[in-house]
């Protein structure tokens, strides 16, 4: 007998914890089950903004795969994907082709580029280890640039960060705290280096509570980040960004831009012909498509709404309760059995401002400060003991005392 193929693109949030959870649920000779990465590892995207800072080295975020999967019940391919041919169920990889029987996409999201000229030319984003290690060495070489040269370029000091979401808040507030360190390394006066997000909003972190959006700024705004407010990006160039208020251009000279500003499903996804809102695979409530009934979908790229239509913001916490309904209705299909609902839970928010300040709403309840951070790290640590037990708790976790 022909066992049914269970093919899982993408090791993210979603993509692992639905595989681990299908590894306790599904027997050996019930189906046989693919992973594919395009990296050996699974890392902790919540704590991309300190690898990108500097500090937090980007070996604490990496998990190795072959370390967490059943390897009895799991395959494990290291490819990256091509193509989604839905009508013959394959997907082609750079290196193979392999054929599905039920489809669990959890590729997460890509840099959105707007539109915006030059901006894939010479913007840098924070998507993964290696982008996020790249940040940190350009920003270490630019430093390194200005304090050997004869004619200084104040420009190579001068940091931009395009979005005043999480990602980039998070960013500015870890790097803003390493600024200190960086400069003693270089001999560098601290004064001279200046952080400025644009944020196209009125406000900073769009969907937070107004009085967390204005604590995170001023607790910003203190530290020396500029904030500049109803910034449109015009043009991103090797050198400087241009960017509109109220009507008018301006620029800053700058060689570090580092866009957070949007991000998107795999390109992947449109040519297979899956139905896409806001840039994401559009899910019924069981996780999915709505376009093809043997394809789920989790995580950053799946879009969900929550009971007042309004999209369900792609966190961590997100993608791991929706690897828990995909888990779950992938065993039941196989099974014979009825799906189980999706129920869109109102995601607690929180955005970390260094390692001792953040912002979090936590049940309906205003955090701030300290506590915001301490939260953090218990939602992070819980991840990793779901993940991989006491184990990999302890390996990984992160215990420092405030």
């Amino acid at each position: 007998m022909i066992k049914p193929h269970i093919v899982i693109l993408g090791a993210g949030y979603g993509g692992i914890m639905t595989a681990v959870k299908l590894q306790k649920q599904l027997g050996k000779n019930e189906a046989e089950i693919t992973l594919v990465h395009k990296y050996d590892y699974h890392f902790q995207a919540s704590c991309l903004h300190e690898n990108a800072a500097g500090t937090r080295h980007q070996d604490r975020s990496k998990i190795k795969i072959k370390e967490i999967i059943n390897r009895s019940k799991i395959n494990f391919i290291i490819d990256e994907v091509v193509s989604i041919k839905r009508n013959s169920k394959k997907i082609k990889l750079k290196n193979k082709e392999l054929h599905y029987d039920l489809l669990v996409i959890g590729l997460g999201f890509e840099p959105r580029a707007e539109g915006i000229p030059g901006l894939d030319e010479h913007a840098y984003s924070i998507t993964d280890i290696n982008s996020a290690r790249f940040v940190r060495e350009h920003i270490e070489y630019n430093f390194a640039s200005y304090a050997n040269a004869e004619k200084k370029d104040e420009s190579k000091l001068n940091i931009v960060i395009g979005g005043g979401g999480i990602l980039g808040v998070e960013f500015a507030g870890e790097l803003i705290n390493q600024i200190p360190e960086i400069c003693r390394e270089f001999d560098i006066e601290k004064t001279q280096v200046h952080i400025s997000i644009l944020e196209e909003s009125k406000s900073l972190l769009p969907g937070f509570d107004e009085k967390l959006a204005h604590y995170a700024a001023t607790s910003l705004q203190s530290r020396g980040v500029e904030i500049i407010h109803q910034a449109k990006l015009k043009e991103c160039q090797d050198n400087k960004i241009i960017y509109e208020t109220e009507g008018k251009n301006h620029k800053i000279c700058t060689h570090t831009f580092i866009w957070t500003g949007g991000v998107q499903a795999n390109p992947a996804f449109e040519k297979a012909g899956l139905a896409l809102k806001n840039k994401k695979i559009e899910v019924d409530p069981n996780m999915l498509s709505t376009k093809d009934d043997s394809i789920f979908v989790v995580g950053e790229c799946a879009y969900t709404a929550d009971e007042h239509g309004e999209e369900v913001l792609p966190t961590a916490k997100k993608a791991i309760e929706e690897s828990a309904v995909v888990a779950k209705n992938v065993s039941s299909r196989l099974r014979n059995k009825e799906l189980t609902a999706c129920q869109p839970v109102k995601q607690g928010m929180l955005a970390t401002l260094g390692q001792e300040d953040g912002v979090a709403v936590i049940k309906n309840r205003k955090v701030f400060g300290w506590r915001a951070v301490l939260v953090k790290r218990i939602y992070d640590n819980h991840y990793l003991f779901q993940l991989g037990g006491w184990q990999l708790l302890l390996k990984k976790g992160n215990f420092h005392l405030l």
